[in-house]
């Protein structure tokens, strides 16, 4: 299954443009406490990671109508969860990079 990635550069100019996308924060509270990008919602990993093997749903908590943009610190554990909502017919995108490439683009 082949996901979808996205360069913060593309990214930055889809979300000046188009106001229905989700970002989906995938790492730890502490790391989204530290930085995460304006307007990004927060779900850890591990309630996928565990959606997956339980088949609870997750509905309630990601949008099926909306491009959704996963990100974590580098693009790997975005990628995981991508193909796991993937396979339940999310429309899925990951952030290549993750973070820490976003922060680059931006200067911070």
């Amino acid at each position: 299954m082949e996901i979808n990635k996205i360069t913060p550069e593309q990214l930055n100019k889809q979300l000046s443009k188009d106001k229905e996308l989700f970002l989906l924060d995938v790492r730890s509270v502490d790391l989204y406490s530290e930085y995460h990008m304006v307007g990004a919602n927060h779900l850890p990993k591990t309630i996928i990671f565990e959606a997956e093997t339980s088949n609870k749903s997750i509905n309630s908590l990601i949008p099926k109508d909306k491009e959704i943009i996963i990100t974590c610190t580098t693009g790997n554990s975005a990628m995981k969860c991508a193909k796991i909502l993937a396979e339940r017919k999310y429309h899925v995108t990951v952030l290549d990079g993750g973070i820490n490439a976003w922060k680059d683009f931006k200067n911070l």
